[in-house]
């Protein structure tokens, strides 16, 4: 499948990129996408809840009142779970909510996206451009003259660029990352993906062992 390269101000350039069938051109599966994208957002979870417990709070360990003769309930210490201020029954514990998945299914997971991206058309292949120094305007007029300053998009560079990647990090609807940042959920994230011509070669050798 050939793609037309297009220059930074939404022209093609006259040149066409190869993008394997391997990578841009499979049938979906929606079950590795769902089981990549899951383990993605799990592993944004911090899991550093944490809740004290009855050996854990500050107080007196006196028994508060005498066995018997109240008339009510026993009670031997006011760190209890059922007074106030006491500690908490079950309460959450620092955890891990990382999720292992299988090499091969992350890479079918992230070429099934890439295709479905490919398919529905929302992805374009630019060539590699450089912004000379930091700027958000410069970088927001390239989005403009590719069409994208009203849509979701994602811009993948062949290797980091610090200037293009400072220029786009004020704004909320786009992003640059490089293509070893490349992910299932990234991808989809975004309603127009922009890959760099250097990058294509890179995606398509990682994705296609």
């Amino acid at each position: 499948m050939k793609v037309a390269v297009l220059d930074i101000k939404g022209k093609e350039t006259g040149r066409k990129v190869e993008l394997s069938d391997d990578v841009f051109a499979i049938e979906p599966n929606e079950h590795a996408i769902y089981l990549d994208v899951k383990q993605y957002l799990a592993h944004q979870r911090q899991g550093t809840h944490k809740a004290k417990e009855r050996a854990e709070i500050a107080g007196s360990t006196r028994k508060i009142k005498k066995q018997k003769g109240t008339g009510t309930a026993r009670a031997g210490s006011i760190k209890s779970p059922i007074f106030k201020g006491g500690g908490r029954v079950f309460g959450p514990r620092p955890k891990s909510y990382g999720q292992k998945l299988n090499k091969n299914v992350k890479r079918l997971a992230r070429r099934s996206a890439l295709s479905l991206k490919s398919r529905e058309k929302e992805l374009m292949v630019v060539e590699d451009f450089n912004i000379d120094t930091p700027k958000t305007k410069d970088f927001v007029q390239i989005l403009k003259s590719l069409g994208l300053e009203d849509k979701k998009s994602l811009i993948v560079l062949g290797g980091m660029n610090n200037n293009v990647y400072l220029s786009s990090r004020n704004l909320k609807r786009s992003e640059v990352i490089t293509n070893s940042e490349l992910s299932t959920y990234k991808i989809l994230n975004a309603k127009s993906l922009v890959l760099v011509e250097s990058a294509v070669e890179e995606i398509q050798s990682n994705l296609s062992k």
